[in-house]
């Protein structure tokens, strides 16, 4: 292995630091890059959060409206029964049952 083999150099102790008038403008290139690397990643997590929010409110909506079809249809299944001659309502007086509307149809 020569020393003008490119992967030779690969390693903590290969890094070259840059000197004289290059060096603080490799410092300046590295916050700058490091600072837009903060932003981008501030601004993805605010898009992240604000998505995460649509959707939690995108799924409240679809519950409320599960829960106003769930009730619609119990209470519809309700006034069906009350609606059909078949049904008989009854009522617990003391220790025996007393059924009203079983020969509505004879009067």
């Amino acid at each position: 292995m020569t020393q003008s083999d490119g992967f030779a150099r690969i390693g903590i102790a290969a890094r070259r630091r840059p000197s004289g008038l290059l060096a603080p403008m490799v410092w300046l290139a590295g916050l700058i890059a490091s600072a837009a690397a903060l932003v981008v990643g501030a601004v993805l997590a605010i898009f992240t959060a604000a998505a995460v929010a649509i959707f939690a409110l995108c799924a409240g909506v679809v519950v409320f409206f599960a829960g106003l079809a769930m009730r619609a249809r119990r209470n519809g299944r309700s006034n069906r029964r009350a609606d059909d001659p078949e049904v008989i309502e009854a009522h617990k007086v003391g220790g025996t049952w007393v059924a009203y509307g079983w020969d509505r149809s004879a009067r």
